[in-house]
């Protein structure tokens, strides 16, 4: 496993994010990571589009962290039939808001 830094400038959000975060929520990271640094780097695509830790993004933002530690995820599928490899990534988040699947990735 590889962890690099990338600016925070450079990284994307998903468009189809299943995560919300508070304002306080994003504090909240925020101090976890003044306090303990990043536990988990961002998780992110070939195309710089974060796949896993908008909100730890959002944080370092608020701390004025310019650069964030991230893993480059390969997605095996097209950017159109991405919907496990990204979906997997979502389905821990009891401390966050979710939007359903269904609004997510719409079946056609």
């Amino acid at each position: 496993m590889n962890i690099e830094y990338t600016p925070v400038r450079e990284l994307r959000p998903h468009p189809n994010n299943a995560r919300t975060h508070s304002r306080k929520q994003i504090r909240q990271i925020a101090k976890s990571i003044e306090k303990f640094g990043f536990c988990n780097p961002v998780l992110i695509d070939n195309d710089k589009q974060i796949i896993a830790g908008h909100g730890r993004v959002e944080a370092a933002k608020l701390l004025g962290i310019d650069a964030v530690p991230r893993m480059v995820k390969k997605l095996r599928l097209p950017k159109d039939e991405q919907f496990g490899d990204v979906c997997c990534e979502f389905a821990e988040a009891p401390a966050v808001g979710q939007q359903p699947v269904q609004q997510i990735f719409p079946m056609p």
